[in-house]
């Protein structure tokens, strides 16, 4: 990365150049020697989800927020984290948790494969049964009340297209035009597994279905549609975990961070126990007292699969000083999946999705550079809001990360590049039981730890590509530099007659 050079504003234009030719010999601290990606191990990575494995196996199977196996999930990263010296808290907070007791959907009386989203609405007891409408397709479908002008969905159940805006305002627009429920279907290939986010947004049930199902679907407007979920909400107290390095700026923080949880139905040993073991792995690697120019915080979030709960509570709880001292954010949510793709998130927004704040993009840079030293091409990955980077690039901080793919299918370009199957999801086990030890692709695995720490390991060091903070060497020799520059500037010089020249 490139140092900034600075000159002041009242010197000529020959002093510009001088002061410039001397900055150049800076040299940047990003440039150390040491790079913490070389000293990641698979096996150690490996021997953390293999704990993750026993503690869930010891738990019920599962290491879900709330439940035994994600506390005690927790007590093993923070005693670790404390282990190797970090400065370690886990605040704890309180949420709604969403729990399925049963679902089921038919239309034109065939049953439907289909699943539920997080926080629908419950159905009366029996269901609900009503006559199917098809939501308009451009754009963005279903995104508005206004997307049904001149339809009639009174008492309906409306079926609408994924993408443009969240499954929650999809399903809370048809329900304020009067529909009685939603079914909402994938705009690629794969089941759709979503969350409406909040359980207050819909007051609609709402199911998800893959995208063959939902396009079969939008030729039977007007069939009978019989949906059912009995579901419940308990308030849950949960934590999270944070840990600080004890040295670097405190105002420029590099922040890193990986959900904990699992969801019920399994012990989440690619989602999220590899993005976890990955960072638990470059924390301890890193240690709690390093010779960094920026504090580095790792983040372990908890009800990260109930909606981000434990990310959005904790950012929300910073005050706007607070969220300046967050340099960056960077998210690792599943990064051994089983028939891996290798993913960036798209920070300049050249897939085509969003853009994220002012620096993402060099962080997607800084990603890809890590990747290609091991050989690895990647492909962007949109923010799409299903993760925990969401709440921080709500609030500005630039944010960046990787991932190996969740339920869509690998295309056989995909397979072409990196191996593995085409026409198979990128993890066939997504939020399912299977999700356990043999769910992972190791050498995958290995590779996005190794980026990571590499990362983090440069941005310890220097932020300045980022967002233009230098580290306190590099500003320490810029000001000793314009001081003697200036003060070169502006000496007296001796006339042969010997008065002081002050021209």
């Amino acid at each position: 990365m490139s140092s900034r050079t600075i000159t002041p504003k009242r010197s000529a234009a020959a002093l510009a150049a001088t002061c410039a030719a001397a900055l150049l010999t800076v040299t940047p601290a990003s440039a150390a020697p040491a790079d913490l990606g070389s000293t990641i191990n698979g096996n150690a990575v490996n021997r953390h989800l293999i704990a993750f494995q026993r503690i869930a196996d010891q738990n019920g199977g599962n290491r879900a927020s709330g439940q035994p196996g994600y506390e005690a999930s927790v007590d093993y990263v923070a005693g670790k984290l404390r282990g190797a010296g970090f400065d370690v808290t886990t605040p704890e907070f309180t949420y709604q948790a969403y729990f399925l007791d049963s679902f089921s959907l038919a239309v034109a009386g065939q049953p439907v494969e289909g699943d539920v989203l997080e926080y629908s609405p419950a159905t009366p007891q029996g269901g609900v049964t009503a006559p199917l409408a098809v939501a308009p397709v451009d754009d963005t479908p279903g995104c508005s009340a206004s997307d049904y002008d001149g339809q009639d969905i009174t008492g309906k159940v409306v079926l609408i297209k994924r993408g443009a805006c969240t499954f929650g305002e999809k399903a809370k627009f048809a329900g304020e035009r009067g529909a009685v429920g939603a079914i909402i279907y994938n705009n690629v290939d794969g089941a759709l597994n979503g969350t409406l986010g909040d359980p207050d947004i819909s007051k609609i049930p709402a199911a998800g279905v893959t995208k063959q199902v939902g396009e079969a679907l939008a030729g039977q407007a007007g069939a009978e549609v019989k949906l059912d979920v009995q579901a419940r909400l308990e308030t849950v107290t949960t934590r999270n975990i944070v840990a600080q390095t004890r040295t670097g700026r405190t105002d420029n923080v590099v922040m890193a961070g990986a959900h904990l949880d699992s969801v019920p139905e399994g012990p989440g040993i690619n989602d999220n126990g590899t993005g976890s073991a990955g960072l638990l792995e470059a924390a301890l690697k890193l240690g709690g007292s390093p010779k960094v120019n920026n504090a580095v915080r790792f983040a372990f979030w908890g009800a990260e699969e109930s909606g981000l709960v434990g990310s959005t509570q904790y950012v929300q709880g910073l005050s706007f000083e607070q969220q300046l001292d967050i340099a960056l954010y960077l998210n690792f949510d599943m990064i051994g999946s089983p028939n891996a793709g290798y993913f960036v998130y798209d920070g300049d927004g050249s897939t085509g999705g969003p853009t994220g704040p002012h620096g993402s993009g060099q962080i997607e840079q800084d990603f890809v550079a890590a990747m290609a030293k091991q050989g690895v091409e990647v492909e962007g990955d949109e923010f799409d809001g299903r993760s925990d980077y969401g709440e921080f690039i709500a609030v500005g901080i630039p944010a960046g990360g990787l991932n190996t793919g969740v339920e869509t299918l690998k295309t056989e370009e995909q397979a072409a590049k990196w191996g593995g199957t085409a026409g198979v999801a990128f993890d066939p086990n997504y939020h399912a039981p299977g999700d356990n030890l043999s769910n992972v692709d190791r050498v995958a695995l290995e590779r996005n730890a190794k980026a990571l720490a590499a990362v983090i390991d440069g941005y310890s060091k220097s932020t300045e590509a980022v967002n233009g903070m230098q580290t306190r060497a590099e500003r320490a020799q810029l000001r000793a530099a314009r001081v003697s520059l200036m003060a070169q500037h502006d000496a007296p010089v001796m006339t042969k007659a010997g008065h002081h020249n002050l021209a």
